[in-house]
C-alpha cells in the first residue's frame, strides 16, 4: 500500500515559484482545477510528515489521510499576499491533525505495557480492567447507532466515501478510481461528509454527555 503511494508521490513535479503563484491567485477566485493542483503538489510534504513518525505501515496511511484534510483546512485560511510559504504555514496544521489522531486512535498502542518499575511492577498492573460494562455497551450501541444512521442520510457520494474509508478500509486512491473522481476529491468528499455527521450529531452528542 505504502510502496504503491510512494510510487504516485514520485510522479509530482515542484511548481516554479510564478506557477504557484498564478495557482494560489486562480484557487483564491475559486478555480477548482487550480485549488486540486497546488494540493497534490503538496501531497508529498503530508508524506514527509507522516512517515517522520516512523510507525507501521497501516497507522502511517491513516497519518497520511488525516494530513490531508489538514492540507485543505490550512488552504481554506491561507492569504498568499502575506508571502508566507504554505508549506511553512500548513506544516503545523498537518502535523497537528496527525497528533490528534494518534492521541484519539492510537495512544494506548504506543506504551509499553512490559515495562517495569523498580519494584517489578508493571503498567499493565495499575490499569483497570478493559471490559466493558453493560451501561457502557448499550451506550456505545446508541452512539454507532446515531453515526451510521446520520452517514446514511449523507448526499450520495460523501455517503459512499465514508463507508469506504471508514468501514471497509479501502484506500482513498481506490475510491478515487471506483467514482471516477481525483483522489483529492476524495478528501474533500471525507471532509464535507464528516462536517455534516457532526452538525446532524451536535445535538445528541450535547445531550448525551449530561
Amino acid at each position: 500500500m505504502l510502496p504503491a503511494y510512494l510510487a504516485e508521490l514520485k510522479k509530482i513535479k515542484l511548481l516554479a515559484p510564478e506557477e504557484e503563484r498564478a495557482l494560489w491567485e486562480a484557487e483564491k477566485a475559486g478555480d477548482g482545477e487550480a485549488h486540486q493542483k497546488l494540493m497534490a503538489s503538496y501531497q508529498p510534504l503530508v508524506f514527509k510528515i507522516a512517515v517522520s513518525f516512523r510507525l507501521q505501515e497501516e497507522v502511517t496511511m491513516e497519518l497520511i489521510q488525516e494530513g490531508m484534510v489538514g492540507l485543505l483546512e490550512a488552504a481554506e485560511s491561507y492569504d498568499h499576499t502575506r508571502g508566507v510559504a504554505f508549506s511553512l504555514f500548513a506544516m503545523h496544521r498537518i502535523r497537528g491533525r496527525m497528533c490528534d489522531f494518534l492521541t484519539r486512535e492510537h495512544a494506548n498502542e504506543f506504551l509499553s505495557l512490559d515495562w517495569e518499575s523498580e519494584n517489578g511492577s508493571t503498567l499493565a498492573d495499575f490499569l483497570p480492567s478493559q471490559q466493558p460494562v453493560p451501561e457502557e455497551i448499550a451506550e456505545r450501541h446508541a452512539v454507532s447507532a446515531r453515526v451510521c444512521g446520520a452517514v446514511e442520510r449523507l448526499p450520495g457520494k460523501e455517503r459512499e466515501v465514508l463507508r469506504g474509508l471508514f468501514l471497509d478500509n479501502r484506500t482513498p486512491a481506490d475510491l478515487a478510481d471506483s467514482i471516477h473522481v481525483s483522489t483529492n476529491h476524495i478528501y474533500r468528499l471525507e471532509k464535507k461528509g464528516v462536517q455534516r455527521v457532526r452538525g446532524m450529531l451536535s445535538r445528541f452528542m450535547s445531550d448525551f454527555r449530561k
